[in-house]
């Protein structure tokens, strides 16, 4: 059986036993969270969606917190001697899914 929830804009497709780096999710590791946003459920060829997927939800646990490899961003104008260089951090939750209700 599989799932397609929706965590932080994405849509991941999801199994019993998936680990899987979502947005950053408040609570602890070791915590136990539901995923109520479900877009569809299915098992082989069926799936389930709309309001039949609405009343389904998944259970995970929070395994870690962490951040994301570094993106630079450059900018530079040419002749002009501009150049600017930042960088970027994403913050990540992963997260082990332990169960889908239907």
């Amino acid at each position: 059986m599989y799932a397609i929830i929706r965590s932080g804009g994405k849509q991941y497709r999801v199994q019993e036993g998936d680990q899987l780096r979502v947005a950053t999710i408040d609570g602890a590791v070791g915590d136990e969270i539901t995923i109520d946003d479900v877009l569809g459920v299915g098992s082989g060829a069926d799936l389930m969606v709309g309001e039949d997927a609405a009343k389904a939800s998944v259970t995970a646990k929070i395994t870690e917190h962490g951040r994301g490899k570094k993106i630079v961003i450059f900018k530079r104008r040419r002749r002009k001697n501009y150049r600017l260089t930042k960088g970027h951090r994403q913050n990540y939750t992963t997260i082990a899914i332990t169960g889908i209700n239907s």
